[in-house]
């Protein structure tokens, strides 16, 4: 066996290893990369941000390795990267997996290795995530068009408010006022058209209320993202003060399930068909449609119980419906009505028929009575 062979099984070895495992930065499994300048194993994403990012990196399996490199893999690690890199992650800090966005990877990657924000050291100025004050100047989409323009927006965790301003004049008043109660923010770069969009979910009067926005710089785009994090999580604690970390953390924000087009038809089920917009949010049991992707309200919404409460999901192909375009089917049957639902293709009604059956088979909770509950009453 060649020294360069020998080094490759060694490395081989390591990354099977339960802390090497997976990779340092987003959790993907088996990864085939190491940075030998900080001794972790990671994915093949995560290895070009750290190329980037002028840090050395070479492939496990593809590239030689000199024995100096190896001898330092082995008594470096994931593990060993992790206890001094990450010593001190907020509990609200988002920790990117591995089908996130570009930009949470990118500054996860920069804020642990290169600013080194969670070494425990007290920072000073304080990181501006932690304040529990945020204000600055994000692009936003207007509520009825397509053009981005540049509005103000504080963040308080005192009030547990996001207030933002349609001018920067702030004498003449917030156009909204957000409570935190009922905030999301989730990351759209693809929806958005912005490798930094956010969207913003809040519950307004009557309708779910949408706003789209962004920031050139992707540190402070994840700032943002943070601070909103950071204000959820206080407001978690105040709602909800025997609740621990590990029940609370995961209500901070949340990525939807699933999206796409699907066409409706209405409740007789011979209507014509029209193209929606659909958003599966699976922790609050609702699917929400919109007229297109980028629309500031929903046109309408269901509740998804489960079985044993009257809610049902099977694939259908609908028979006297008119002007449907697509002829994958999916009914969605409540104690009220019977929907009726078409994809593009057997793929996307496969993967909507999981997502809606993941709710379905999902016990409810308390919370979850109420609010089928409140939607009933609205009725």
């Amino acid at each position: 066996m060649s020294n360069s062979e020998k080094n490759k099984k060694i490395l081989l070895e390591l990354v099977k290893q339960p802390d090497n495992s997976r990779c340092a930065d987003c959790g993907a499994p088996e990864p085939d990369w190491a940075c030998y300048k900080l001794g972790v194993f990671v994915c093949l994403n995560c290895s070009g941000i750290h190329r980037n990012l002028s840090s050395r990196v070479k492939s496990i399996r593809l590239d030689f390795w000199e024995d100096e490199l190896v001898e330092f893999m082995k008594s470096a690690g994931n593990a060993k990267a992790q206890a001094l890199y990450e010593k001190a992650v907020p509990p609200y800090y988002y920790r990117p997996q591995e089908n996130d966005c570009n930009v949470l990877r990118e500054q996860w990657i920069r804020a642990k290795y290169q600013r080194m924000e969670f070494s425990g050291e007290t920072k000073y100025p304080p990181l501006s995530y932690t304040t529990g004050f945020y204000e600055g100047i994000l692009w936003k989409k207007g509520k009825n068009n397509m053009q981005f323009q540049k509005r103000k927006f504080i963040l308080s965790e005192r009030e547990f408010t996001l207030t933002y301003y349609n001018k920067q004049d702030e004498s003449k008043g917030p156009k909204a006022v957000i409570s935190i109660k009922d905030l999301n923010a989730t990351f759209q770069p693809q929806k958005i058209s912005h490798p930094h969009g956010l969207q913003i979910s809040y519950q307004g009067e009557d309708h779910i209320r949408n706003l789209y926005v962004y920031h050139e710089g992707s540190e402070e785009i994840v700032s943002w993202y943070n601070a909103i994090r950071a204000a959820r999580y206080a407001y978690l604690k105040t709602a909800y003060p025997t609740g621990s970390n590990e029940e609370l953390v995961p209500k901070i924000t949340r990525n939807y399930l699933k999206e796409g087009y699907m066409e409706k038809t209405g409740p007789l089920q011979k209507e014509p068909f029209k193209k929606r917009w659909f958003i599966l949010d699976s922790e609050n049991r609702k699917l929400l449609y919109f007229r297109d992707k980028l629309d500031a309200e929903e046109l309408g919404v269901l509740f998804i119980g489960t079985e044993s409460n009257g809610y049902s999901i099977k694939a259908c192909a609908p028979k006297h419906a008119r002007g449907n375009k697509w002829k994958c089917g999916i009914r969605v049957e409540t104690p009220e009505r019977q929907f009726v639902f078409m994809c593009e293709q057997e793929r996307e009604q496969r993967e909507w028929l999981d997502a809606l059956r993941k709710v379905l088979c999902r016990s409810m909770s308390p919370q979850d009575h109420t609010v089928e509950a409140n939607m009933k009453y609205k009725k």
